[in-house]
């Protein structure tokens, strides 16, 4: 393969990237109006935002999931990161007191 070939190959695959990374995105944002939902009701219900036990079951669920080829523990670090950032909007705007380290 040439160089100009690999580059067109590449194009190519880096347009599909970038088509896969506008739809992880759309999910990201629809899994936030959920998030956000759900933290509508803890703040009403006087509820905590971090549960432990439900994060277990989150990881349980995506990594029962995965059919590879990125490693289980690799899917559960990156879901990981995302429910701390869905944690951190919950408590930046839905939380009364957000500096509340029991939210």
């Amino acid at each position: 393969m040439t160089q100009d070939e690999a580059r067109s190959r590449l194009d190519e695959f880096r347009v599909s990237i970038d088509d896969i990374d506008r739809r992880i995105v759309e999910l990201i944002n629809e899994r936030t109006r959920v998030v956000e939902e759900i933290g509508r009701i803890k703040r009403e219900a006087q509820l905590p935002v971090y549960e432990p036990k439900r994060e277990e079951q989150v990881f349980a669920n995506i990594t029962s999931a995965n059919q590879g080829p990125i490693p289980s523990d690799s899917v559960k670090r990156i879901f990981e990161r995302i429910i701390d950032e869905m944690r951190t909007l919950q408590r930046r705007k839905i939380s009364p007191h957000p500096e509340d380290p029991k939210c």
